[in-house]
């Protein structure tokens, strides 16, 4: 990275003028610490009309604009993610690629040996690790023993190159690795595909060697929208809601005595605990949730940084390969588990 542009306004630009690099141009535009200088779009209408918006050059090919950028977000189809990152990564650009980091393992291995290679700062953006809920988790420092996520939600109407796991289940599968801290055991899932050629439903367990227990289950074919987790571990009782960005904790360790006291009572028989409320004798807390746009969080993460590289991006391409993998473990065992064919085709 150039030194000169510590103490001056990164250079940032969108690649892909759709609905993601919309947001992130918008974010970006908002940003003290840099400027959005660039739109690039293969379908040059759209990188004029979103350029136009910001008042940033519109192009159509990344190579124009390779030394008027320090640092670049990537909203393009999964399938490019590769080829587009090793233009800018190869010039020490720095680079945040929207979730999932590539389409593939060994195209998310490539890009993570280029970064490395090249000195390159490369972030993944799985926003949700950026949600208010999951950052007020993470602050808690809980250790899971187990883990429920329900993302689920009616069809979108829109193209998408992938399936429902790699679409959203990668948000929990990357929350949960962060959470549970450990290397994974087993997987087993299955999943089935209804509208598209891949899957549109899919549930999956994972165990990880230190014994902690995932259950993770994906639809874009629901009737609601929901995304839910819960986390359970030893002393704390934790669940949470992403879209209300609320959520509760509840602790054992401040009732131990009470808890002790009814079970005196039960093994010496003079007390009716039917007329016990459980929920009184527990320590209910509400989270206390920032709101704050998770998007922008992301990237003022990713910009810090480019400008110190003690910094790291709130998910970096090891973490966003190390959900990759996990969630290409969920494929294969989906495969496995291959429903003979599709809901609808038979009665």
């Amino acid at each position: 990275m150039n030194e000169s542009i510590q103490n001056t306004k990164l250079r940032t630009a969108v690649i892909g003028a759709g609905k993601m690099g919309a947001i992130h141009a918008k974010v970006y535009n908002q940003l003290s610490q840099c400027e959005l200088v660039a739109v690039v779009d293969t379908d040059a209408g759209k990188a004029q009309h979103l350029a136009e918006q910001y008042h940033c050059l519109a192009s159509t090919d990344c190579a124009e604009i390779l030394d008027k950028v320090d640092a670049v977000t990537i909203a393009t189809p999964t399938v490019t993610h590769l080829k587009l990152a090793k233009i800018f990564i190869k010039k020490q650009i720095a680079v945040l690629i929207e979730k999932p980091l590539a389409a593939n393992v060994r195209e998310g291995r490539k890009i993570v040996a280029l970064a490395k290679k090249h000195g390159a700062v490369v972030a993944v953006g799985h926003s949700e690790r950026c949600n208010p809920v999951v950052q007020t988790i993470k602050r808690l420092d809980i250790q899971p023993k187990f883990i429920e996520a329900n993302r689920i939600s009616p069809y979108p109407f829109r193209s998408t190159d992938v399936g429902v796991v790699l679409d959203v289940m990668i948000h929990d599968i990357d929350i949960i690795l962060s959470l549970a801290a450990s290397k994974i055991k087993r997987v087993d899932a299955v999943g089935v595909n209804v509208v598209e050629d891949r899957e549109d439903i899919c549930n999956a367990r994972i165990v990880f060697e230190n014994g902690c227990i995932a259950n993770i289950t994906a639809s874009r074919l629901a009737l609601k929208t929901e995304r839910k987790v819960r986390v359970f571990s030893r002393k704390a009782y934790l669940s949470v809601n992403y879209l209300r960005k609320s959520g509760i904790i509840i602790k054992a360790d401040p009732n131990i005595n009470v808890l002790k006291w009814i079970k005196g009572h039960k093994e010496s028989g003079d007390f009716d605990l039917t007329s016990v409320n459980w929920p009184d004798l527990l320590h209910i807390e509400q989270l206390d949730v920032d709101d704050k746009e998770p998007i922008r969080l992301e990237q003022e993460a990713f910009l810090q940084a480019v400008t110190d590289r003690e910094r790291t991006p709130e998910v970096s391409a090891q973490e966003g390969l190390a959900a990759l993998e996990c969630a290409q473990k969920i494929l294969a065992s989906v495969r496995k588990h291959k429903w003979k064919e599709k809901i609808g085709d038979s009665t």
